[in-house]
């Protein structure tokens, strides 16, 4: 029985994901999902109570997978900071300018004002995500691999050197080259900034 329930609540949310990426949040209804999934009213709204509790569900299914892989290669113990963040980088944005990101993001980002849906997904995302890069960046202060500095500033600046090449681009959903060779020339390019910035202080004799 418990298998069966989880198997229905699974293909209501693939049901949701296909219905929302054709017709946006707002073009979206819960009788459309029904109709796609087969399912009444009644048992939909038996596993959701409402379609921005769906939503959320949605974009949590579809990212947090991938979410944890790309914050776990944020190793503390590589000697190498440049290294180490040049790995997290590449993986962050192959994560974010993935193709059916984008277009969650996209959702999100339209949506962002409705029923409390922004807040929820800027803590799901990206307020975890600098999180995750705040204490890595401590550690690195700590070891003495980059120089004493407000982590959290550091962070988000670390973030926009990341996505100074894309975020543009992605807003005003212009084509873009999401090749792992372009990522690595752009991520290397941003490490190379941010070092010189937050390297470890020399100290000349």
């Amino acid at each position: 029985m418990r298998a069966k329930t989880e198997t229905r609540r699974q293909a209501i949310l693939a049901a949701a994901e296909q219905v929302f990426q054709e017709t946006g949040f707002a073009g979206a209804s819960m009788a459309q999902i029904c109709q796609r999934v087969g399912y009444s009213k009644a048992t939909l709204y038996s596993y959701f109570s409402s379609k921005e509790e769906l939503f959320f569900e949605v974009i949590s299914k579809a990212t947090e997978a991938e979410f944890q892989a790309t914050h776990d290669a944020l190793d503390a113990n590589q000697p190498d900071m440049a290294q180490a963040l040049e790995t997290f980088g590449r993986r962050f944005l192959s994560f974010l300018y993935a193709p059916q990101l984008q277009t969650v993001r996209r959702l999100v980002v339209s949506e962002a004002g409705r029923s409390g849906l922004g807040q929820k997904c800027f803590e799901l995302g990206p307020q975890r995500s600098e999180a995750e890069v705040v204490a890595f960046l401590q550690h690195g202060m700590a070891t003495g691999k980059l120089r004493q500095a407000n982590t959290r500033i550091a962070a988000r600046q670390f973030k926009s050197l990341l996505e100074a090449e894309w975020i543009d681009r992605f807003m005003f959903q212009m084509p873009m080259d999401a090749s792992e060779e372009a990522i690595a020339e752009s991520v290397h390019q941003a490490i190379t900034v941010f070092m010189r910035a937050y390297g470890p202080e020399t100290t000349t004799s």
